[in-house]
């Protein structure tokens, strides 16, 4: 054994009995004899530390491998990380899916306030008692005093002008203002023209009721054909108007004639 383990060995026999004596101490010992025996153990202890031949503090670090809980930590951390946005996300097909619900609902009564209104516009033809008269058929103004006193006429003149689709448009809305007006043919507002052809059939006479078929069909041409009727057939229509369709019915100015004589 060389001097260097001696001394060593030397001084833990030393801390070693400096430690045994103060376990020894009579239980009668003053607090200053065993604050003195701590600190000359405290003392040998830093000897000993000191020894430039005692090895000092050393850090080591070593290759381990992980533990299975501590593997399963980082994803149950990224699981909470992502749980904001899985709710986010649910709120929003939430929210998603309630307004979708309104827009339908909201669709649907707009849907039933129009059904209702349609049906009220259709059924008023037919109602019993006297239903208020149309002032337009679509967007066409039938009020008597939109058109001119001579529309047959007046419909010529724009023709033999160029303005072809006014004259048609012109006869067509004359000859529904006469057939409501006139001859109490109960045309709707949102009456078509086929409809119109079908009501009038029970109030006109047949060459009446023929010639407001030529009419139509003129119109319907230019309307929905994108075609001009002959100069010849259009004239004719416009000679005729106020023969088959008056003002005033046959019967109507039968008795105007009637009451004048009376009165004379």
């Amino acid at each position: 054994m060389d001097s260097v383990d001696m001394r060593r060995l030397r001084v833990a026999a030393a801390v070693l009995a400096a430690w045994a004596a103060s376990l020894m101490l009579p239980a009668t010992s003053t607090a200053a004899e065993t604050v003195l025996t701590r600190e000359q153990v405290q003392a040998a202890a830093d000897k000993v530390r000191a020894d430039p031949n005692m090895p000092g503090t050393r850090t080591e670090k070593k290759l381990r491998f992980k533990e299975r809980d501590e593997e399963e930590e980082e994803p149950e951390k990224k699981t909470d990380s992502l749980d904001w946005l899985r709710d986010f996300v649910r709120a929003v097909a939430e929210g998603a899916r309630w307004l979708i619900w309104g827009l339908a609902a909201l669709a649907l009564a707009w849907l039933a306030v129009r059904l209702h209104r349609w049906i009220r516009v259709r059924a008023g033809g037919t109602r019993p008692g006297k239903a208020p008269l149309p002032s337009h058929v679509g967007s066409l103004d039938i009020r008597p005093e939109s058109l001119p006193g001579d529309i047959g006429n007046a419909a010529a003149g724009l023709w033999q002008r160029g303005q072809h689709r006014p004259a048609l448009s012109l006869l067509y809305r004359g000859a529904l203002s006469r057939l409501v007006h006139a001859h109490a043919v109960p045309v709707r507002a949102a009456s078509t023209e086929g409809e119109c052809v079908v009501l009038a059939s029970t109030r006109l006479s047949p060459d009446a009721q023929a010639f407001f078929v030529r009419l139509i069909e003129a119109w319907q041409l230019a309307a929905y054909g994108g075609r001009l009727p002959s100069t010849a057939q259009v004239l004719a229509i416009c000679g005729e108007f106020d023969m088959y369709l008056p003002a005033k019915p046959a019967a109507a100015v039968q008795d105007d004639s009637l009451m004048k004589g009376a009165a004379a």
